[in-house]
């Protein structure tokens, strides 16, 4: 039974790396994670919003602007936006694929938007129904407008590391998609591994790559846990030093267009490993527990993270050796 890790030093693990000193946390529950599970009602989604932006999180991708037709799970964003309580310091943003779903981002008056594209023909035909080319070139006036109006974008690209129609997935050509994401106006690029057949190797390869053409300051991960490789994944990208990482509270998620995808790595296990490598979030574990907890019972399902599993035994323990 494991204790809670107290902080460590952040020292590098050898003399070729050396660990960011503090990671962005970005919380894609709500919208990644929501989006394949289980329609919940609209006051349980606000509840979720609302109870992780006490939790130090810094930004809470909270909705998209998506047609129904597709993602009915996000159908009631709009409304969403409009009544979760915003608390300072917090960025509340969105996915809006089309100038149609931006405009009613900006309504909703959402904080930053991204677009979403993919390493993948076979994927990207499936996500949203045209060519990789041809989703950068509706993209581009999504940005335009977007930045016009004062709204950062963020732009992710799926499949970097394994497709579930083509297996493989050139590094190359993950690295030209980021750098015409990045050319086109997005100030992050998230790269990530929609179906998490990644492993650290891999994943060192693919963002070494990608940093040919984009500053690693300004690449986050995104993976999926399908093969429990996650955390080791985000481990090998921190001694890249990158320093943003996607995840969702309690592992909610997987891909509507992946079949066998599962969840997104947990909020509380990544934290729970940055605070044993001393790495500071910002991020009450303790807090996170508990919305994953609250959204759990919500779906119904058990928590996916298995620090929340854990936790309330080795708290006990904790406190029995104090």
């Amino acid at each position: 039974m494991a204790i809670l890790p107290m902080n460590t030093p952040n020292q590098p693990s050898n003399n070729q790396y050396q660990l960011p000193e503090r990671v962005k946390i970005v919380e894609v529950g709500p919208r990644d994670g929501l989006q394949s599970e289980v329609a919940i009602s609209l006051n349980d989604k606000i509840s979720l919003v609302n109870m992780l932006s006490h939790t130090g999180l810094s930004m809470i991708e909270s909705g998209s602007f998506v047609s129904p037709k597709w993602i009915p799970q996000m159908a009631n964003s709009g409304e969403l936006f409009r009544r979760i309580k915003r608390t300072k310091g917090v960025t509340y943003s969105a996915l809006t694929p089309n100038l149609i779903g931006l405009n009613a981002a900006i309504a909703a008056n959402v904080d930053e938007i991204a677009i979403f594209g993919s390493a993948s023909e076979s994927f990207s035909r499936k996500n949203i129904n045209c060519s990789i080319t041809d989703s950068l070139r509706q993209f581009s006036p999504v940005v335009k407008q977007a930045l016009a109006a004062g709204l950062p974008v963020r732009g992710y690209i799926s499949c970097t590391l394994g497709c579930p129609y083509e297996g493989y997935i050139s590094i190359n050509k993950v690295a030209k998609v980021a750098q015409q994401l990045q050319q086109m106006g997005c100030y992050q690029i998230s790269l990530g591994d929609t179906v998490g057949v990644g492993t650290p190797e891999a994943t060192k390869a693919m963002i070494n790559a990608v940093s040919q053409y984009v500053s690693v300051d300004k690449l986050a991960v995104h993976f999926h846990d399908t093969y429990g490789q996650a955390l080791a994944n985000i481990y090998a990208a921190l001694q890249l030093g990158v320093s943003v990482i996607d995840s969702a509270v309690a592992g909610l998620g997987g891909c509507p267009y992946a079949q066998g995808a599962s969840g997104n790595v947990a909020s509380e296990d990544v934290v729970y490993m940055l605070n044993g490598l001393g790495i500071e979030s910002g991020v009450d574990l303790s807090e996170l527990i508990a919305v994953g907890n609250f959204i759990s019972e919500r779906l119904k399902r058990s928590n996916g993270s298995k620090v929340a599993q854990a936790y309330p035994a080795a708290q006990a323990l904790f406190q029995s050796l104090i």
